[in-house]
């Protein structure tokens, strides 16, 4: 009886050994499965974030060579870096929204108690900008052109507003 125990637990042993062999290798590979397939699927979002960034950057002074070109040419007297112009350009048009009447360059006089003020500003070239602008209520955008003057100072045009109904 001793001898048939022996033989039925070395039996059940080498199973379970067999098993759980067996079961450890399909988890390996299935979790290598698992992890190629996960990178596939992160490397694949990655592409498809940065298409549609490069997508909603096409009309930005940053990708836009020819813009950029603007302010390096030989005819103007001074190279200004668009790297630092941006920044100016947004700042100058943000002091704007101090004023008590609320900001000029909005394109809306006021309307209620409150002041239209600019809330987001994109450089879309070397002579057009984009921008938001609310007064907590309403709602609108405008494009603006602004001009780099020779005493580098900046002036600002409204070219059309838009205010979006309640």
């Amino acid at each position: 009886m001793k001898k048939s125990f022996a033989l039925y637990a070395f039996i059940l042993l080498v199973l379970i050994n067999v098993f759980t062999y067996m079961f450890l290798s399909k988890e390996v590979e299935f979790e290598q499965n698992r992890y190629e397939k996960t990178t596939k699927k992160l490397k694949d979002s990655l592409n498809s974030v940065t298409t549609k960034l490069n997508d909603a950057n096409y009309f930005s002074l940053e990708k836009n060579e020819n813009a950029q070109n603007y302010f390096d040419s030989a005819i103007a007297n001074k190279i200004i870096p668009y790297e630092k112009l941006i920044p100016v350009l947004k700042e100058k048009l943000m002091d704007f929204n101090a004023n008590p009447k609320g900001n000029p360059y909005v394109g809306q006089d006021q309307i209620g108690a409150n002041k239209f003020v600019i809330n987001k500003v994109k450089v879309l070239n070397h002579r057009w900008i984009i921008a938001d602008y609310s007064d907590g209520k309403m709602w609108g955008e405008v494009l603006l052109k602004y001009f780099v003057n020779e005493d580098e100072s900046i002036s600002f045009e409204v070219i059309q507003s838009l205010l979006y109904a309640q």
